[in-house]
């Protein structure tokens, strides 16, 4: 639960100020700033969406905990190295480089389901669940106050060396049963085309495709909409971080209310 507050802390962390660091890059122009933002928001996605059926391959085979291991001394790294870029394109190219070492939060479910007492494990994955939607609420609020207090560097020192923190954490305490190797039963593998051929499976997919594209293509430009909207340029970052925390403290008090709803009404209707 630690570490996937953190990574996900830390991944949220730079949202409400990274206008202001695309232009500390050199970066000149409203138009330009927003699309340079876009850019650098969107590698880390676009990296992570793109190695994650690797590193879950790789987790069957080693482990989820050195998948988790990996994960986290990666975004350490990584976050920190953000603190001392000068040029945009560093930036980019560490964005991606944390897409490709990331995947805590979803190794981490994994773990957690595969590793649980059944009859535990709801209330657990309801606890891991927690402390993601709890860094994603927590992430953009400290990123709006912190760089006004310590600089927007110091803050991706700080951010790299509090998930540093959940590697010793990952390393040293967590424990994983060895693997047991068996011999794979024989039974037919699932198939792109039988998946396309399910109307509900493609119409979640379409689905969960626009909602995605609404919600995040907005999350770049946010900070530069706010500064149209305040006086004072020194609560810019701390009123885009609310903004952007608002989302996540409205899923946490409607997750559970809209689950039991479904459950009485039906799924396809919520």
């Amino acid at each position: 639960m630690f570490g996937s507050f953190t990574t996900v802390f830390a991944m949220t962390l730079l949202l409400p100020f990274l206008p202001l660091y695309v232009a500390e890059m050199g970066v000149h122009g409203h138009a330009a700033i927003v699309q340079w933002s876009g850019i650098v928001f969107g590698a880390t996605f676009l990296a992570a969406g793109l190695t994650a059926p690797l590193w879950g391959r790789l987790g069957d085979r080693y482990g989820r905990k050195s998948m988790l291991v990996r994960a986290s001394i990666g975004m350490a790294v990584t976050m920190s190295l953000m603190g001392l870029t000068t040029t945009i394109w560093q930036l980019v190219g560490l964005r991606l480089l944390a897409g490709l070492s990331g995947g805590y939060a979803s190794g981490s479910t994994i773990l957690v389901a595969t590793q649980t007492p059944k009859a535990r494990s709801g209330w657990a994955l309801g606890l891991l669940s927690s402390g993601i939607m709890a860094g994603n609420l927590l992430g953009p609020l400290v990123g709006g106050l912190l760089p006004h207090l310590i600089g927007i560097r110091a803050t991706f020192f700080g951010a790299g060396g509090l998930i540093f923190v959940a590697f010793l954490a990952s390393l040293f305490l967590l424990r994983e049963p060895p693997r047991v190797v068996r011999a794979e039963a024989a039974r037919p593998k699932a198939s792109w085309p039988e998946i396309f051929a399910n109307k509900v499976v493609l119409a979640m997919l379409a689905t969960g495709l626009l909602l995605m594209v609404a919600t995040m293509s907005i999350e770049p430009i946010i900070t530069v909409y706010v500064a149209t909207l305040i006086d004072d340029p020194k609560r810019l970052t701390f009123m885009a971080g609310l903004v952007m925390s608002a989302a996540a403290l409205g899923s946490i008090i409607s997750a559970s209310r809209l689950g039991k709803l479904a459950d009485r009404i039906g799924h396809t209707t919520v």
